[in-house]
């Protein structure tokens, strides 16, 4: 029984030993082991060669370089090395050629190893230009065109305010809000508004606008006094009014209040025809005007015997010493069409305000007027005429008021009626704190269509 173990023992060692030998002569000569082939080197992997020799996946692990220290690179550059028609050979070491089953494992075990993947870049945020490359840019894309400037093209720079509302709901939300919810102004304000336009627009040169009228008491002067402290209101520069009635005329008393008037130096008109040559100054003729606010006065004369005596060449030199210093003024021409100084008026004047009232005595005389004007060389006055009705005396249902409105409307360039208003009415002080609201707004419309007609 020995003996036969021996002997197994020993057959199996002299079928070994072939076997080690051949391994021992392959490593000898640089050739694997395992299968018989030369190691092939991958450039730029440190080991390579070692692990494929060894085809062990625990010493292909332990061989495998670091990740920071693998290329891609190298793996295209082993892909090139197996169509190379052979590889290099290394001092003292014969190779066999490398074929393209040889590179496909080696590429197959590189591709184990772990290559860490780039960290995921995070989006880009674009950077605000500098100041000087935004300037350039807005600089070129002006090129093209005319370059604006605040002065002539204000709106490229602000952006536009909205008006603020001035009363009613609208006004009261901007107030509860502290300007935080603006509706913008209404319809009725806006018109407001168009109407102060219209009066404040500036003008070149200096004009002049007649009161006149065939009947008396029928608020031809309560229509100047309103009229001119509207336009005081509204205009940078103040208004000028002449009182040029010949019968006495009230004026001054209407804007001042009778008993300011007593109490003040009581120079006319007549005073300072006596001095307009030495009057070279606004300061010198401030000395013979009044002033009601920014409303500036001549004062009629009040001796009857003298009143009458203005002529149409002395008119016509007060009328160019005013238009040296004052852009709008008012005459008030008192009653009648032909008293001496009416044709210095009515050559000089740039347009007519015709006073009339609903009375049917009032409206014919309005019409008559204007005939007269239109068969007496005037008829450019005529056509251009603001015919205003005042409802001084309140009429009675009789009357019928828009009949009287259409038959005078459309024989001149406007037609305006003043209600009727106790502050008008009553014959005294005029100022505009105490008319209604109604009476100011046809103030302003008359003196809005006064200005239109400068321009």
């Amino acid at each position: 029984m020995p003996e036969s173990v021996d002997t197994s023992a020993n057959a199996a060692a002299e079928t070994e030993q072939p076997e080690l030998q051949r391994r021992r002569d392959r490593r000898r000569d640089g050739t694997d082991p395992a299968t018989g082939t030369l190691p092939v080197i991958v450039p730029g992997v440190k080991g390579a060669g070692k692990s494929a020799g060894k085809g062990s996946g625990k010493s292909a692990g332990k061989s495998s370089p670091s990740p920071r220290t693998v290329r891609s690179s190298s793996w295209a550059e082993a892909a090139a090395a197996a169509d190379a028609p052979s590889a290099p050979q290394a001092a003292g070491v014969e190779t066999e050629p490398v074929t393209r089953a040889d590179a496909a494992s080696v590429a197959a075990a590189a591709s184990e190893l772990t290559v860490p993947e780039a960290p995921e870049a995070a989006p880009a945020v674009p950077a605000r230009p500098a100041r000087s490359t935004r300037s350039a840019g807005r600089s070129a894309a002006l090129s093209d065109g005319p370059v604006p400037d605040f002065i002539s093209s204000p709106g490229l720079f602000v952006r536009e305010q909205k008006p603020r509302p001035v009363g009613g709901l609208r006004g009261a939300l901007y107030n509860m809000t502290g300007g935080g919810l603006n509706l913008g102004p209404s319809a009725k304000q806006r018109e407001e508004d168009e109407l102060a336009r219209r009066i404040s627009r500036q003008l070149q040169g200096s004009y002049n606008t007649a009161i006149l009228s065939l009947k008396g008491g029928i608020g031809k002067t309560s229509t100047t006094v309103g009229v001119g402290l509207t336009l005081a209101e509204f205009r940078g520069d103040p208004p000028c009014a002449i009182d040029a009635n010949p019968d006495s005329g009230d004026l001054v008393e209407r804007a001042l209040g009778e008993g300011i008037y007593q109490q003040a130096s009581p120079r006319t008109i007549t005073d300072l025809l006596k001095n307009i040559d030495s009057v070279d100054s606004l300061t010198n003729l401030a000395r013979y005007m009044h002033h009601a606010g920014r409303l500036h006065l001549i004062a009629g004369e009040q001796d009857p015997e003298v009143s009458d005596s203005l002529t149409a060449a002395e008119y016509l030199r007060i009328r160019k010493l005013i238009s040296s210093y004052y852009s709008v003024a008012l005459i008030d021409c008192g009653t009648g069409v032909t008293h001496n100084a009416m044709s210095g008026i009515l050559q000089s004047a740039d347009n007519l305000i015709i006073a009339a009232g609903y009375a049917v005595s009032g409206a014919k005389r309005a019409r008559s007027t204007l005939h007269w004007l239109a068969s007496h060389g005037y008829s450019e006055l005529a056509r251009n005429a603001i015919v205003v009705i005042t409802d001084k005396d309140e009429v009675s249902s009789r009357v019928d008021k828009d009949a009287i409105e259409d038959h005078l409307s459309g024989i001149c360039r406007q037609l305006i009626a003043v209600p009727h208003d106790r502050g008008v009415a009553d014959g005294d002080l005029v100022t505009l704190d105490s008319l209604r609201p109604e009476t100011r707004r046809a103030y302003r419309e008359i003196a809005a269509a006064i200005v239109d007609g400068y321009v």
